[in-house]
């Protein structure tokens, strides 16, 4: 489990570095909204492309060897960030952020599910949203460490509002993400060396598939957690990512904060803190209570500040934005677990199924396009309607149907 946090640790500091990333890039390449948040689109399609291998990979080399593949193939995508600042090329840049989220995503269908079904089935959602407290810690420290490497050492960075740049700053700007990659694919390299020297135990039965005949008699589809779970993980990924992308941009505005994007990538922080002290939380309130109605609590609080987010102005906008990172912490894991609950036999499959839901976070280009065309902070209405389809998971979506026996690691 120790070993599992770094790993949950690990990609979501790399994801959220894209955070500070994207206002960069939007400078270096004078790019449209649209096209900012298509550099997230893409990192998300790759867990719609890369689940379902990721899957076959595991049952052919098994959990141990696919997390350390995983590993190197985010630490090749980190040194081919290199390659793209170097030259500098925006198409370059989709492409080595498809090889890293590849990566995460191999990590991601092996890490969740052995995470859940650890232990009892009762605490799975405890369990889960404890070690996705430390994907949030890792999330907590990219904005600072981005905020500092590549924003605070660049033109557009540093500068006051939006800032058209020179031929010449735009190829200054571009190197200052040399360095922080350097040191990611480094850390990455040496985390793959020491869970390859790790002795990992089996999955045992829980994550096994059926034999082709047993498999007939079973149907994922007559469990309607994942029927519905698997939209609910699709709809609450565009409101996360959504929040965290554009959020540099949107504090940065005169009516808000009026900050450099140096500045905003700091209070960045703040949201990512609010999803681990959630985490953390929300890990200890489901020992007692039902995950469900705790899910069902945190997606009224994240509409309700949405709601304030779109429709005041200055700090009370800023920090009602920030506060929906501690509504937000416990809906990926909790849903996760409670998509998957009741699943037995088939509870890899099911697994696989809702990794790939993460993909929904592509569909964040659906946000940048709407704040191209109403304006930045009528797009955050998108993210309070998905708000509502996660209530509705809690409050009865998320119920089990045809339960099948829980089975457990070995």
């Amino acid at each position: 489990m120790a070993l599992l946090a770094s790993l949950f640790f690990m990609w979501g500091f790399i994801t959220v570095i894209n955070n500070t990333l994207l206002p960069h890039l939007r400078s270096v390449f004078d790019l449209s909204y649209t096209q900012t948040t298509l550099i997230e689109s893409v990192w998300f399609i790759a867990y719609f492309v890369a689940s379902i291998p990721s899957a076959k990979l595991i049952e052919r080399l098994g959990y141990q060897k696919s997390m350390v593949i995983g590993l190197l193939i985010m630490a090749a995508g980190a040194l081919g960030m290199t390659l793209a600042a170097s030259i500098p090329s925006y198409g370059v840049t989709l492409v080595m952020l498809f090889v890293i989220a590849s990566g995460i995503t191999l990590l991601q269908v092996a890490a969740n599910p052995y995470v859940a079904v650890v232990g009892k089935p009762e605490t799975a959602s405890s369990r889960l949203n404890l070690v996705q407290a430390m994907n949030s810690a890792g999330t907590m420290l990219a904005p600072m460490f981005g905020a500092y490497l590549i924003l605070g050492r660049s033109k557009g960075g540093t500068a006051q509002g939006d800032v058209v740049l020179t031929q010449a700053e735009r190829l200054a700007d571009a190197q200052s993400v040399v360095l922080p990659y350097v040191l990611v694919a480094g850390v990455l390299v040496v985390l793959a060396v020491v869970i390859a020297r790790f002795p990992l135990p089996a999955m045992g039965a829980a994550t096994q598939r059926h034999n082709k005949e047993e498999r007939k008699k079973h149907s994922l589809w007559n469990h309607r957690n994942l029927v519905f779970g698997i939209p609910a993980i699709f709809i609450y990924l565009i409101a996360e990512i959504g929040v965290a992308n554009l959020f540099v941009n949107f504090v940065s505005q005169p009516d808000i904060a009026n900050l450099t994007h140096e500045q905003a990538g700091n209070y960045l922080t703040f949201l990512w803190g609010g999803m681990m002290v959630g985490r953390f939380a929300g890990s200890a309130i489901m020992q007692k209570f039902d995950a469900g109605h705790v899910l069902a609590a945190f997606s009224i609080g994240a509409f309700l500040v949405m709601l304030v987010t779109v429709f005041t102005t200055g700090p009370i906008a800023m920090w009602s934005l920030i506060l929906v990172g501690l509504f937000h912490s416990i809906m990926f894991p909790t849903i996760f677990t409670l998509g998957i609950k009741g699943l037995g036999p088939l509870t890899e499959e099911g697994s696989g199924l809702l990794i790939m839901a993460i993909a929904g976070g592509a569909l964040v280009v659906v946000q940048g396009w709407l704040a191209d065309m109403y304006g930045l902070q009528t797009s955050f209405l998108l993210t309070a309607a998905c708000e509502l389809y996660v209530l509705f998971y809690a409050l009865w979506g998320c119920k089990v149907t045809n339960a099948l026996p829980d089975q457990h690691a070995q």
